[in-house]
């Protein structure tokens, strides 16, 4: 194909692909958006319930915090836990599904008597946007039709952003005014076409690192293969007791009694007080291990150490410090923070966030290009006068 075909068959894939996928890409950046300071929102809304007083006593371990809940008939039943050293934070507890498949809202509680402060405020709404986000509000959630579409989207945002790029290349292609000034001054189809094309370069590096990790969440082979590309030492196999995507646990031991009090134990003599936020993930189904992550600051970042501990006798059966892993797999670690910018801190979130936010424009712009288009082609030409040499 030469040089002069290509271009015409790169912007026939790229408006169908556009077509297409607009909707969708669409839905997700929004949402992606919204999510982008999920964290910060929900502190301030529970800004009210989430410190308490500092006391003398010294503050409940995590069994007998879920002693004092559980003896509650109408409390749900405790399926994680996060603990703060500082002594002002409340503690969160998260519940378990129930047989009908909710799960009830989590809630803050008084470190130092157990007492329940409150639900906590836009956990319903932001996990709706993430379903919406990851998977469409689909039945089947993960395992549904919704991550494939998703995920389908998403490699077609990558074939866009190469097409794109190719269809924008200019001739001049060193001049930083060809290719970052929008032309402001146009009307109808040349400012369309102008801000589809400019806005997209500038954001193209950040929708390139967005689909590029975003697509970890969607395929397993994918996801096998940044391992081995960051990691090829590491293990494929998963840490004891972890769950699986449908929320079964992979061990096939018969269901014990968890003793939160040996479990604790063990971390004590694991990291003392080398930490800022402890959450224990306790085990759902069959199986005993109980999963407990750690951070050295309040950010719950991907920089954390992971542990796993059997909960009937309190013996470490696996743990991952961040310190301890290679800078490949560190970039496995935090690949949600690079997914939405975290990485560079508050200004790279707050990049990443406009630029979500900006994914409509693209389907819009792209819609309104190829009406316009359309309308071109269907013109009919003006009729040509025909002159006859003498003779003819």
């Amino acid at each position: 194909m030469t040089p002069m075909r290509i271009k015409p068959a790169l912007l026939q894939i790229h408006s169908v692909l556009g077509l297409a996928a607009a909707l969708i890409l669409a839905l997700m950046g929004l949402t992606g958006a919204v999510m982008s300071f999920e964290d910060e929102i929900q502190a301030g809304l529970n800004a009210s319930l989430a410190r308490v007083a500092p006391r003398l006593e010294a503050r409940l371990a995590p069994s007998e915090l879920v002693a004092r809940l559980q003896a509650d008939p109408e409390a749900g039943k405790v399926a994680a836990i996060t603990l703060s050293r500082d002594p002002t934070a409340a503690v969160r507890i998260r519940f378990a599904r129930g047989e009908d498949g909710g799960r009830p809202t989590s809630a803050l509680v008084d470190p130092y008597d157990g007492r329940v402060l409150g639900p906590i405020s836009g956990e319903a709404f932001f996990a709706t946007v993430r379903r919406l986000h990851r998977w469409l509000l689909l039945p089947g959630d993960g395992n549904g039709a919704g991550r494939q579409i998703t995920g389908a989207a998403v490699l077609g945002l990558v074939v866009l952003l190469i097409t794109g790029l190719v269809l924008r290349w200019p001739r001049r292609a060193g001049s930083a005014t060809l290719w970052l000034k929008p032309q402001l001054g146009l009307n109808g189809r040349g400012l369309h076409r102008s801000l589809h094309s400019v806005i997209g370069t500038w954001v193209l590096p950040i929708y390139l690192v967005m689909a590029l990790t975003g697509l970890s969440y969607s395929y397993a082979w994918y996801k096998d293969g940044l391992t081995w590309l960051l990691a090829p030492s590491s293990s494929p196999a998963p840490m004891p007791g972890k769950a699986s995507r449908d929320g079964r646990a992979d061990s096939t031991a018969q269901a014990k009694l968890v003793a939160l009090d040996l479990v604790w134990a063990t971390l004590r003599e694991q990291i003392g007080d080398r930490f800022a936020v402890m959450q224990l993930t306790l085990p759902t189904g069959v199986g005993t291990a109980v999963r407990v992550r750690t951070w050295p600051s309040e950010a719950l970042d991907g920089r954390r150490d992971e542990f796993r501990i059997d909960g009937a006798t309190g013996r470490l059966l696996a743990a991952e410090r961040y310190a301890n892993k290679t800078v490949g797999e560190r970039a496995l670690a935090r690949i949600l923070d690079i997914h939405r910018g975290s990485i560079l801190g508050w200004p790279g979130q707050f990049v990443f966030m406009l630029a979500a936010a900006l994914m409509p424009l693209f389907g819009i712009t792209g819609v309104l290009l190829y009406v316009s288009r359309r309308r071109l082609r269907r013109r009919p030409e003006p009729a040509r006068t025909i002159q006859l040499a003498p003779g003819e």
